[in-house]
């Protein structure tokens, strides 16, 4: 489980084609503090720690991505160079700063427009009609794995859903979102509360 509240920003500096993706990412994380087997989310996906830097060495560490995490997630989101946003697993007695989330992709949103508001930035997003049941206005929302509010929802006549986020200096300064542009791809992951609530409707049908 994570919340939703990033701790670092991770460069993806190589990529081996195995039977997986095995993945090398830069990190300020301590490594000597991160078991092999421990979860990282990386920009809203939960991967596992399969090798680190050796004590005392520049940190980085090594996840394997399936094909089936490659499929669910935003285009070319693991080619080298790419920056991740990564949050390390909740323990018990963290602060839930953000709200609950799995590192679980529900989908993947376009970004369809980017404006300044105040000293924050509105950004607007277009998900997957799979997804419209599970948006609502002050609800949660992970967009590449950082917890926010959704600000207001708009149904279109596609099916597809618009809803629009701020995100404010801070977070644009300590995630990736800040260098959010019209036409990039986004992982998105709704509340788990609302995910739930969504099933237990379909059994009742």
């Amino acid at each position: 489980m994570f919340t939703g509240i990033i701790t670092d920003i991770g460069t993806i500096t190589r990529v081996e084609r195995r039977g997986d993706l095995r993945i090398v990412i830069d990190s300020g994380y301590d490594m000597g503090a991160v078991d092999l087997g421990a979860s990282i989310a990386c920009s809203g996906v939960c991967l596992t720690v399969v090798d680190k830097a050796p004590a005392g060495q520049p940190g980085w560490f090594a996840v394997d991505v399936s094909a089936e995490s490659v499929s669910r997630t935003a285009p070319a989101m693991w080619a080298a160079g790419r920056r991740l946003n990564l949050e390390r697993a909740l323990k018990v007695g963290d602060e839930l700063g953000g709200h609950i989330v799995t590192g679980h992709v529900d989908g993947i949103g376009a970004v369809v427009g980017v404006c300044p508001e105040g000293d924050s930035r509105r950004i607007g997003i277009a998900a997957p009609q799979a997804l419209a049941a599970y948006l609502a206005a002050k609800g949660s929302i992970t967009v590449d794995g950082v917890s926010l509010t959704v600000n207001d929802v708009a149904d279109q006549p596609d099916g597809e859903v618009h809803f629009a986020i701020n995100i404010i200096p801070h977070t644009a300064a300590l995630t990736t979102l800040g260098a959010l542009a019209a036409g990039d791809r986004v992982n998105l992951e709704i509340d788990i509360l609302a995910r739930y609530l969504g099933r237990m409707e379909q059994l009742r049908r």
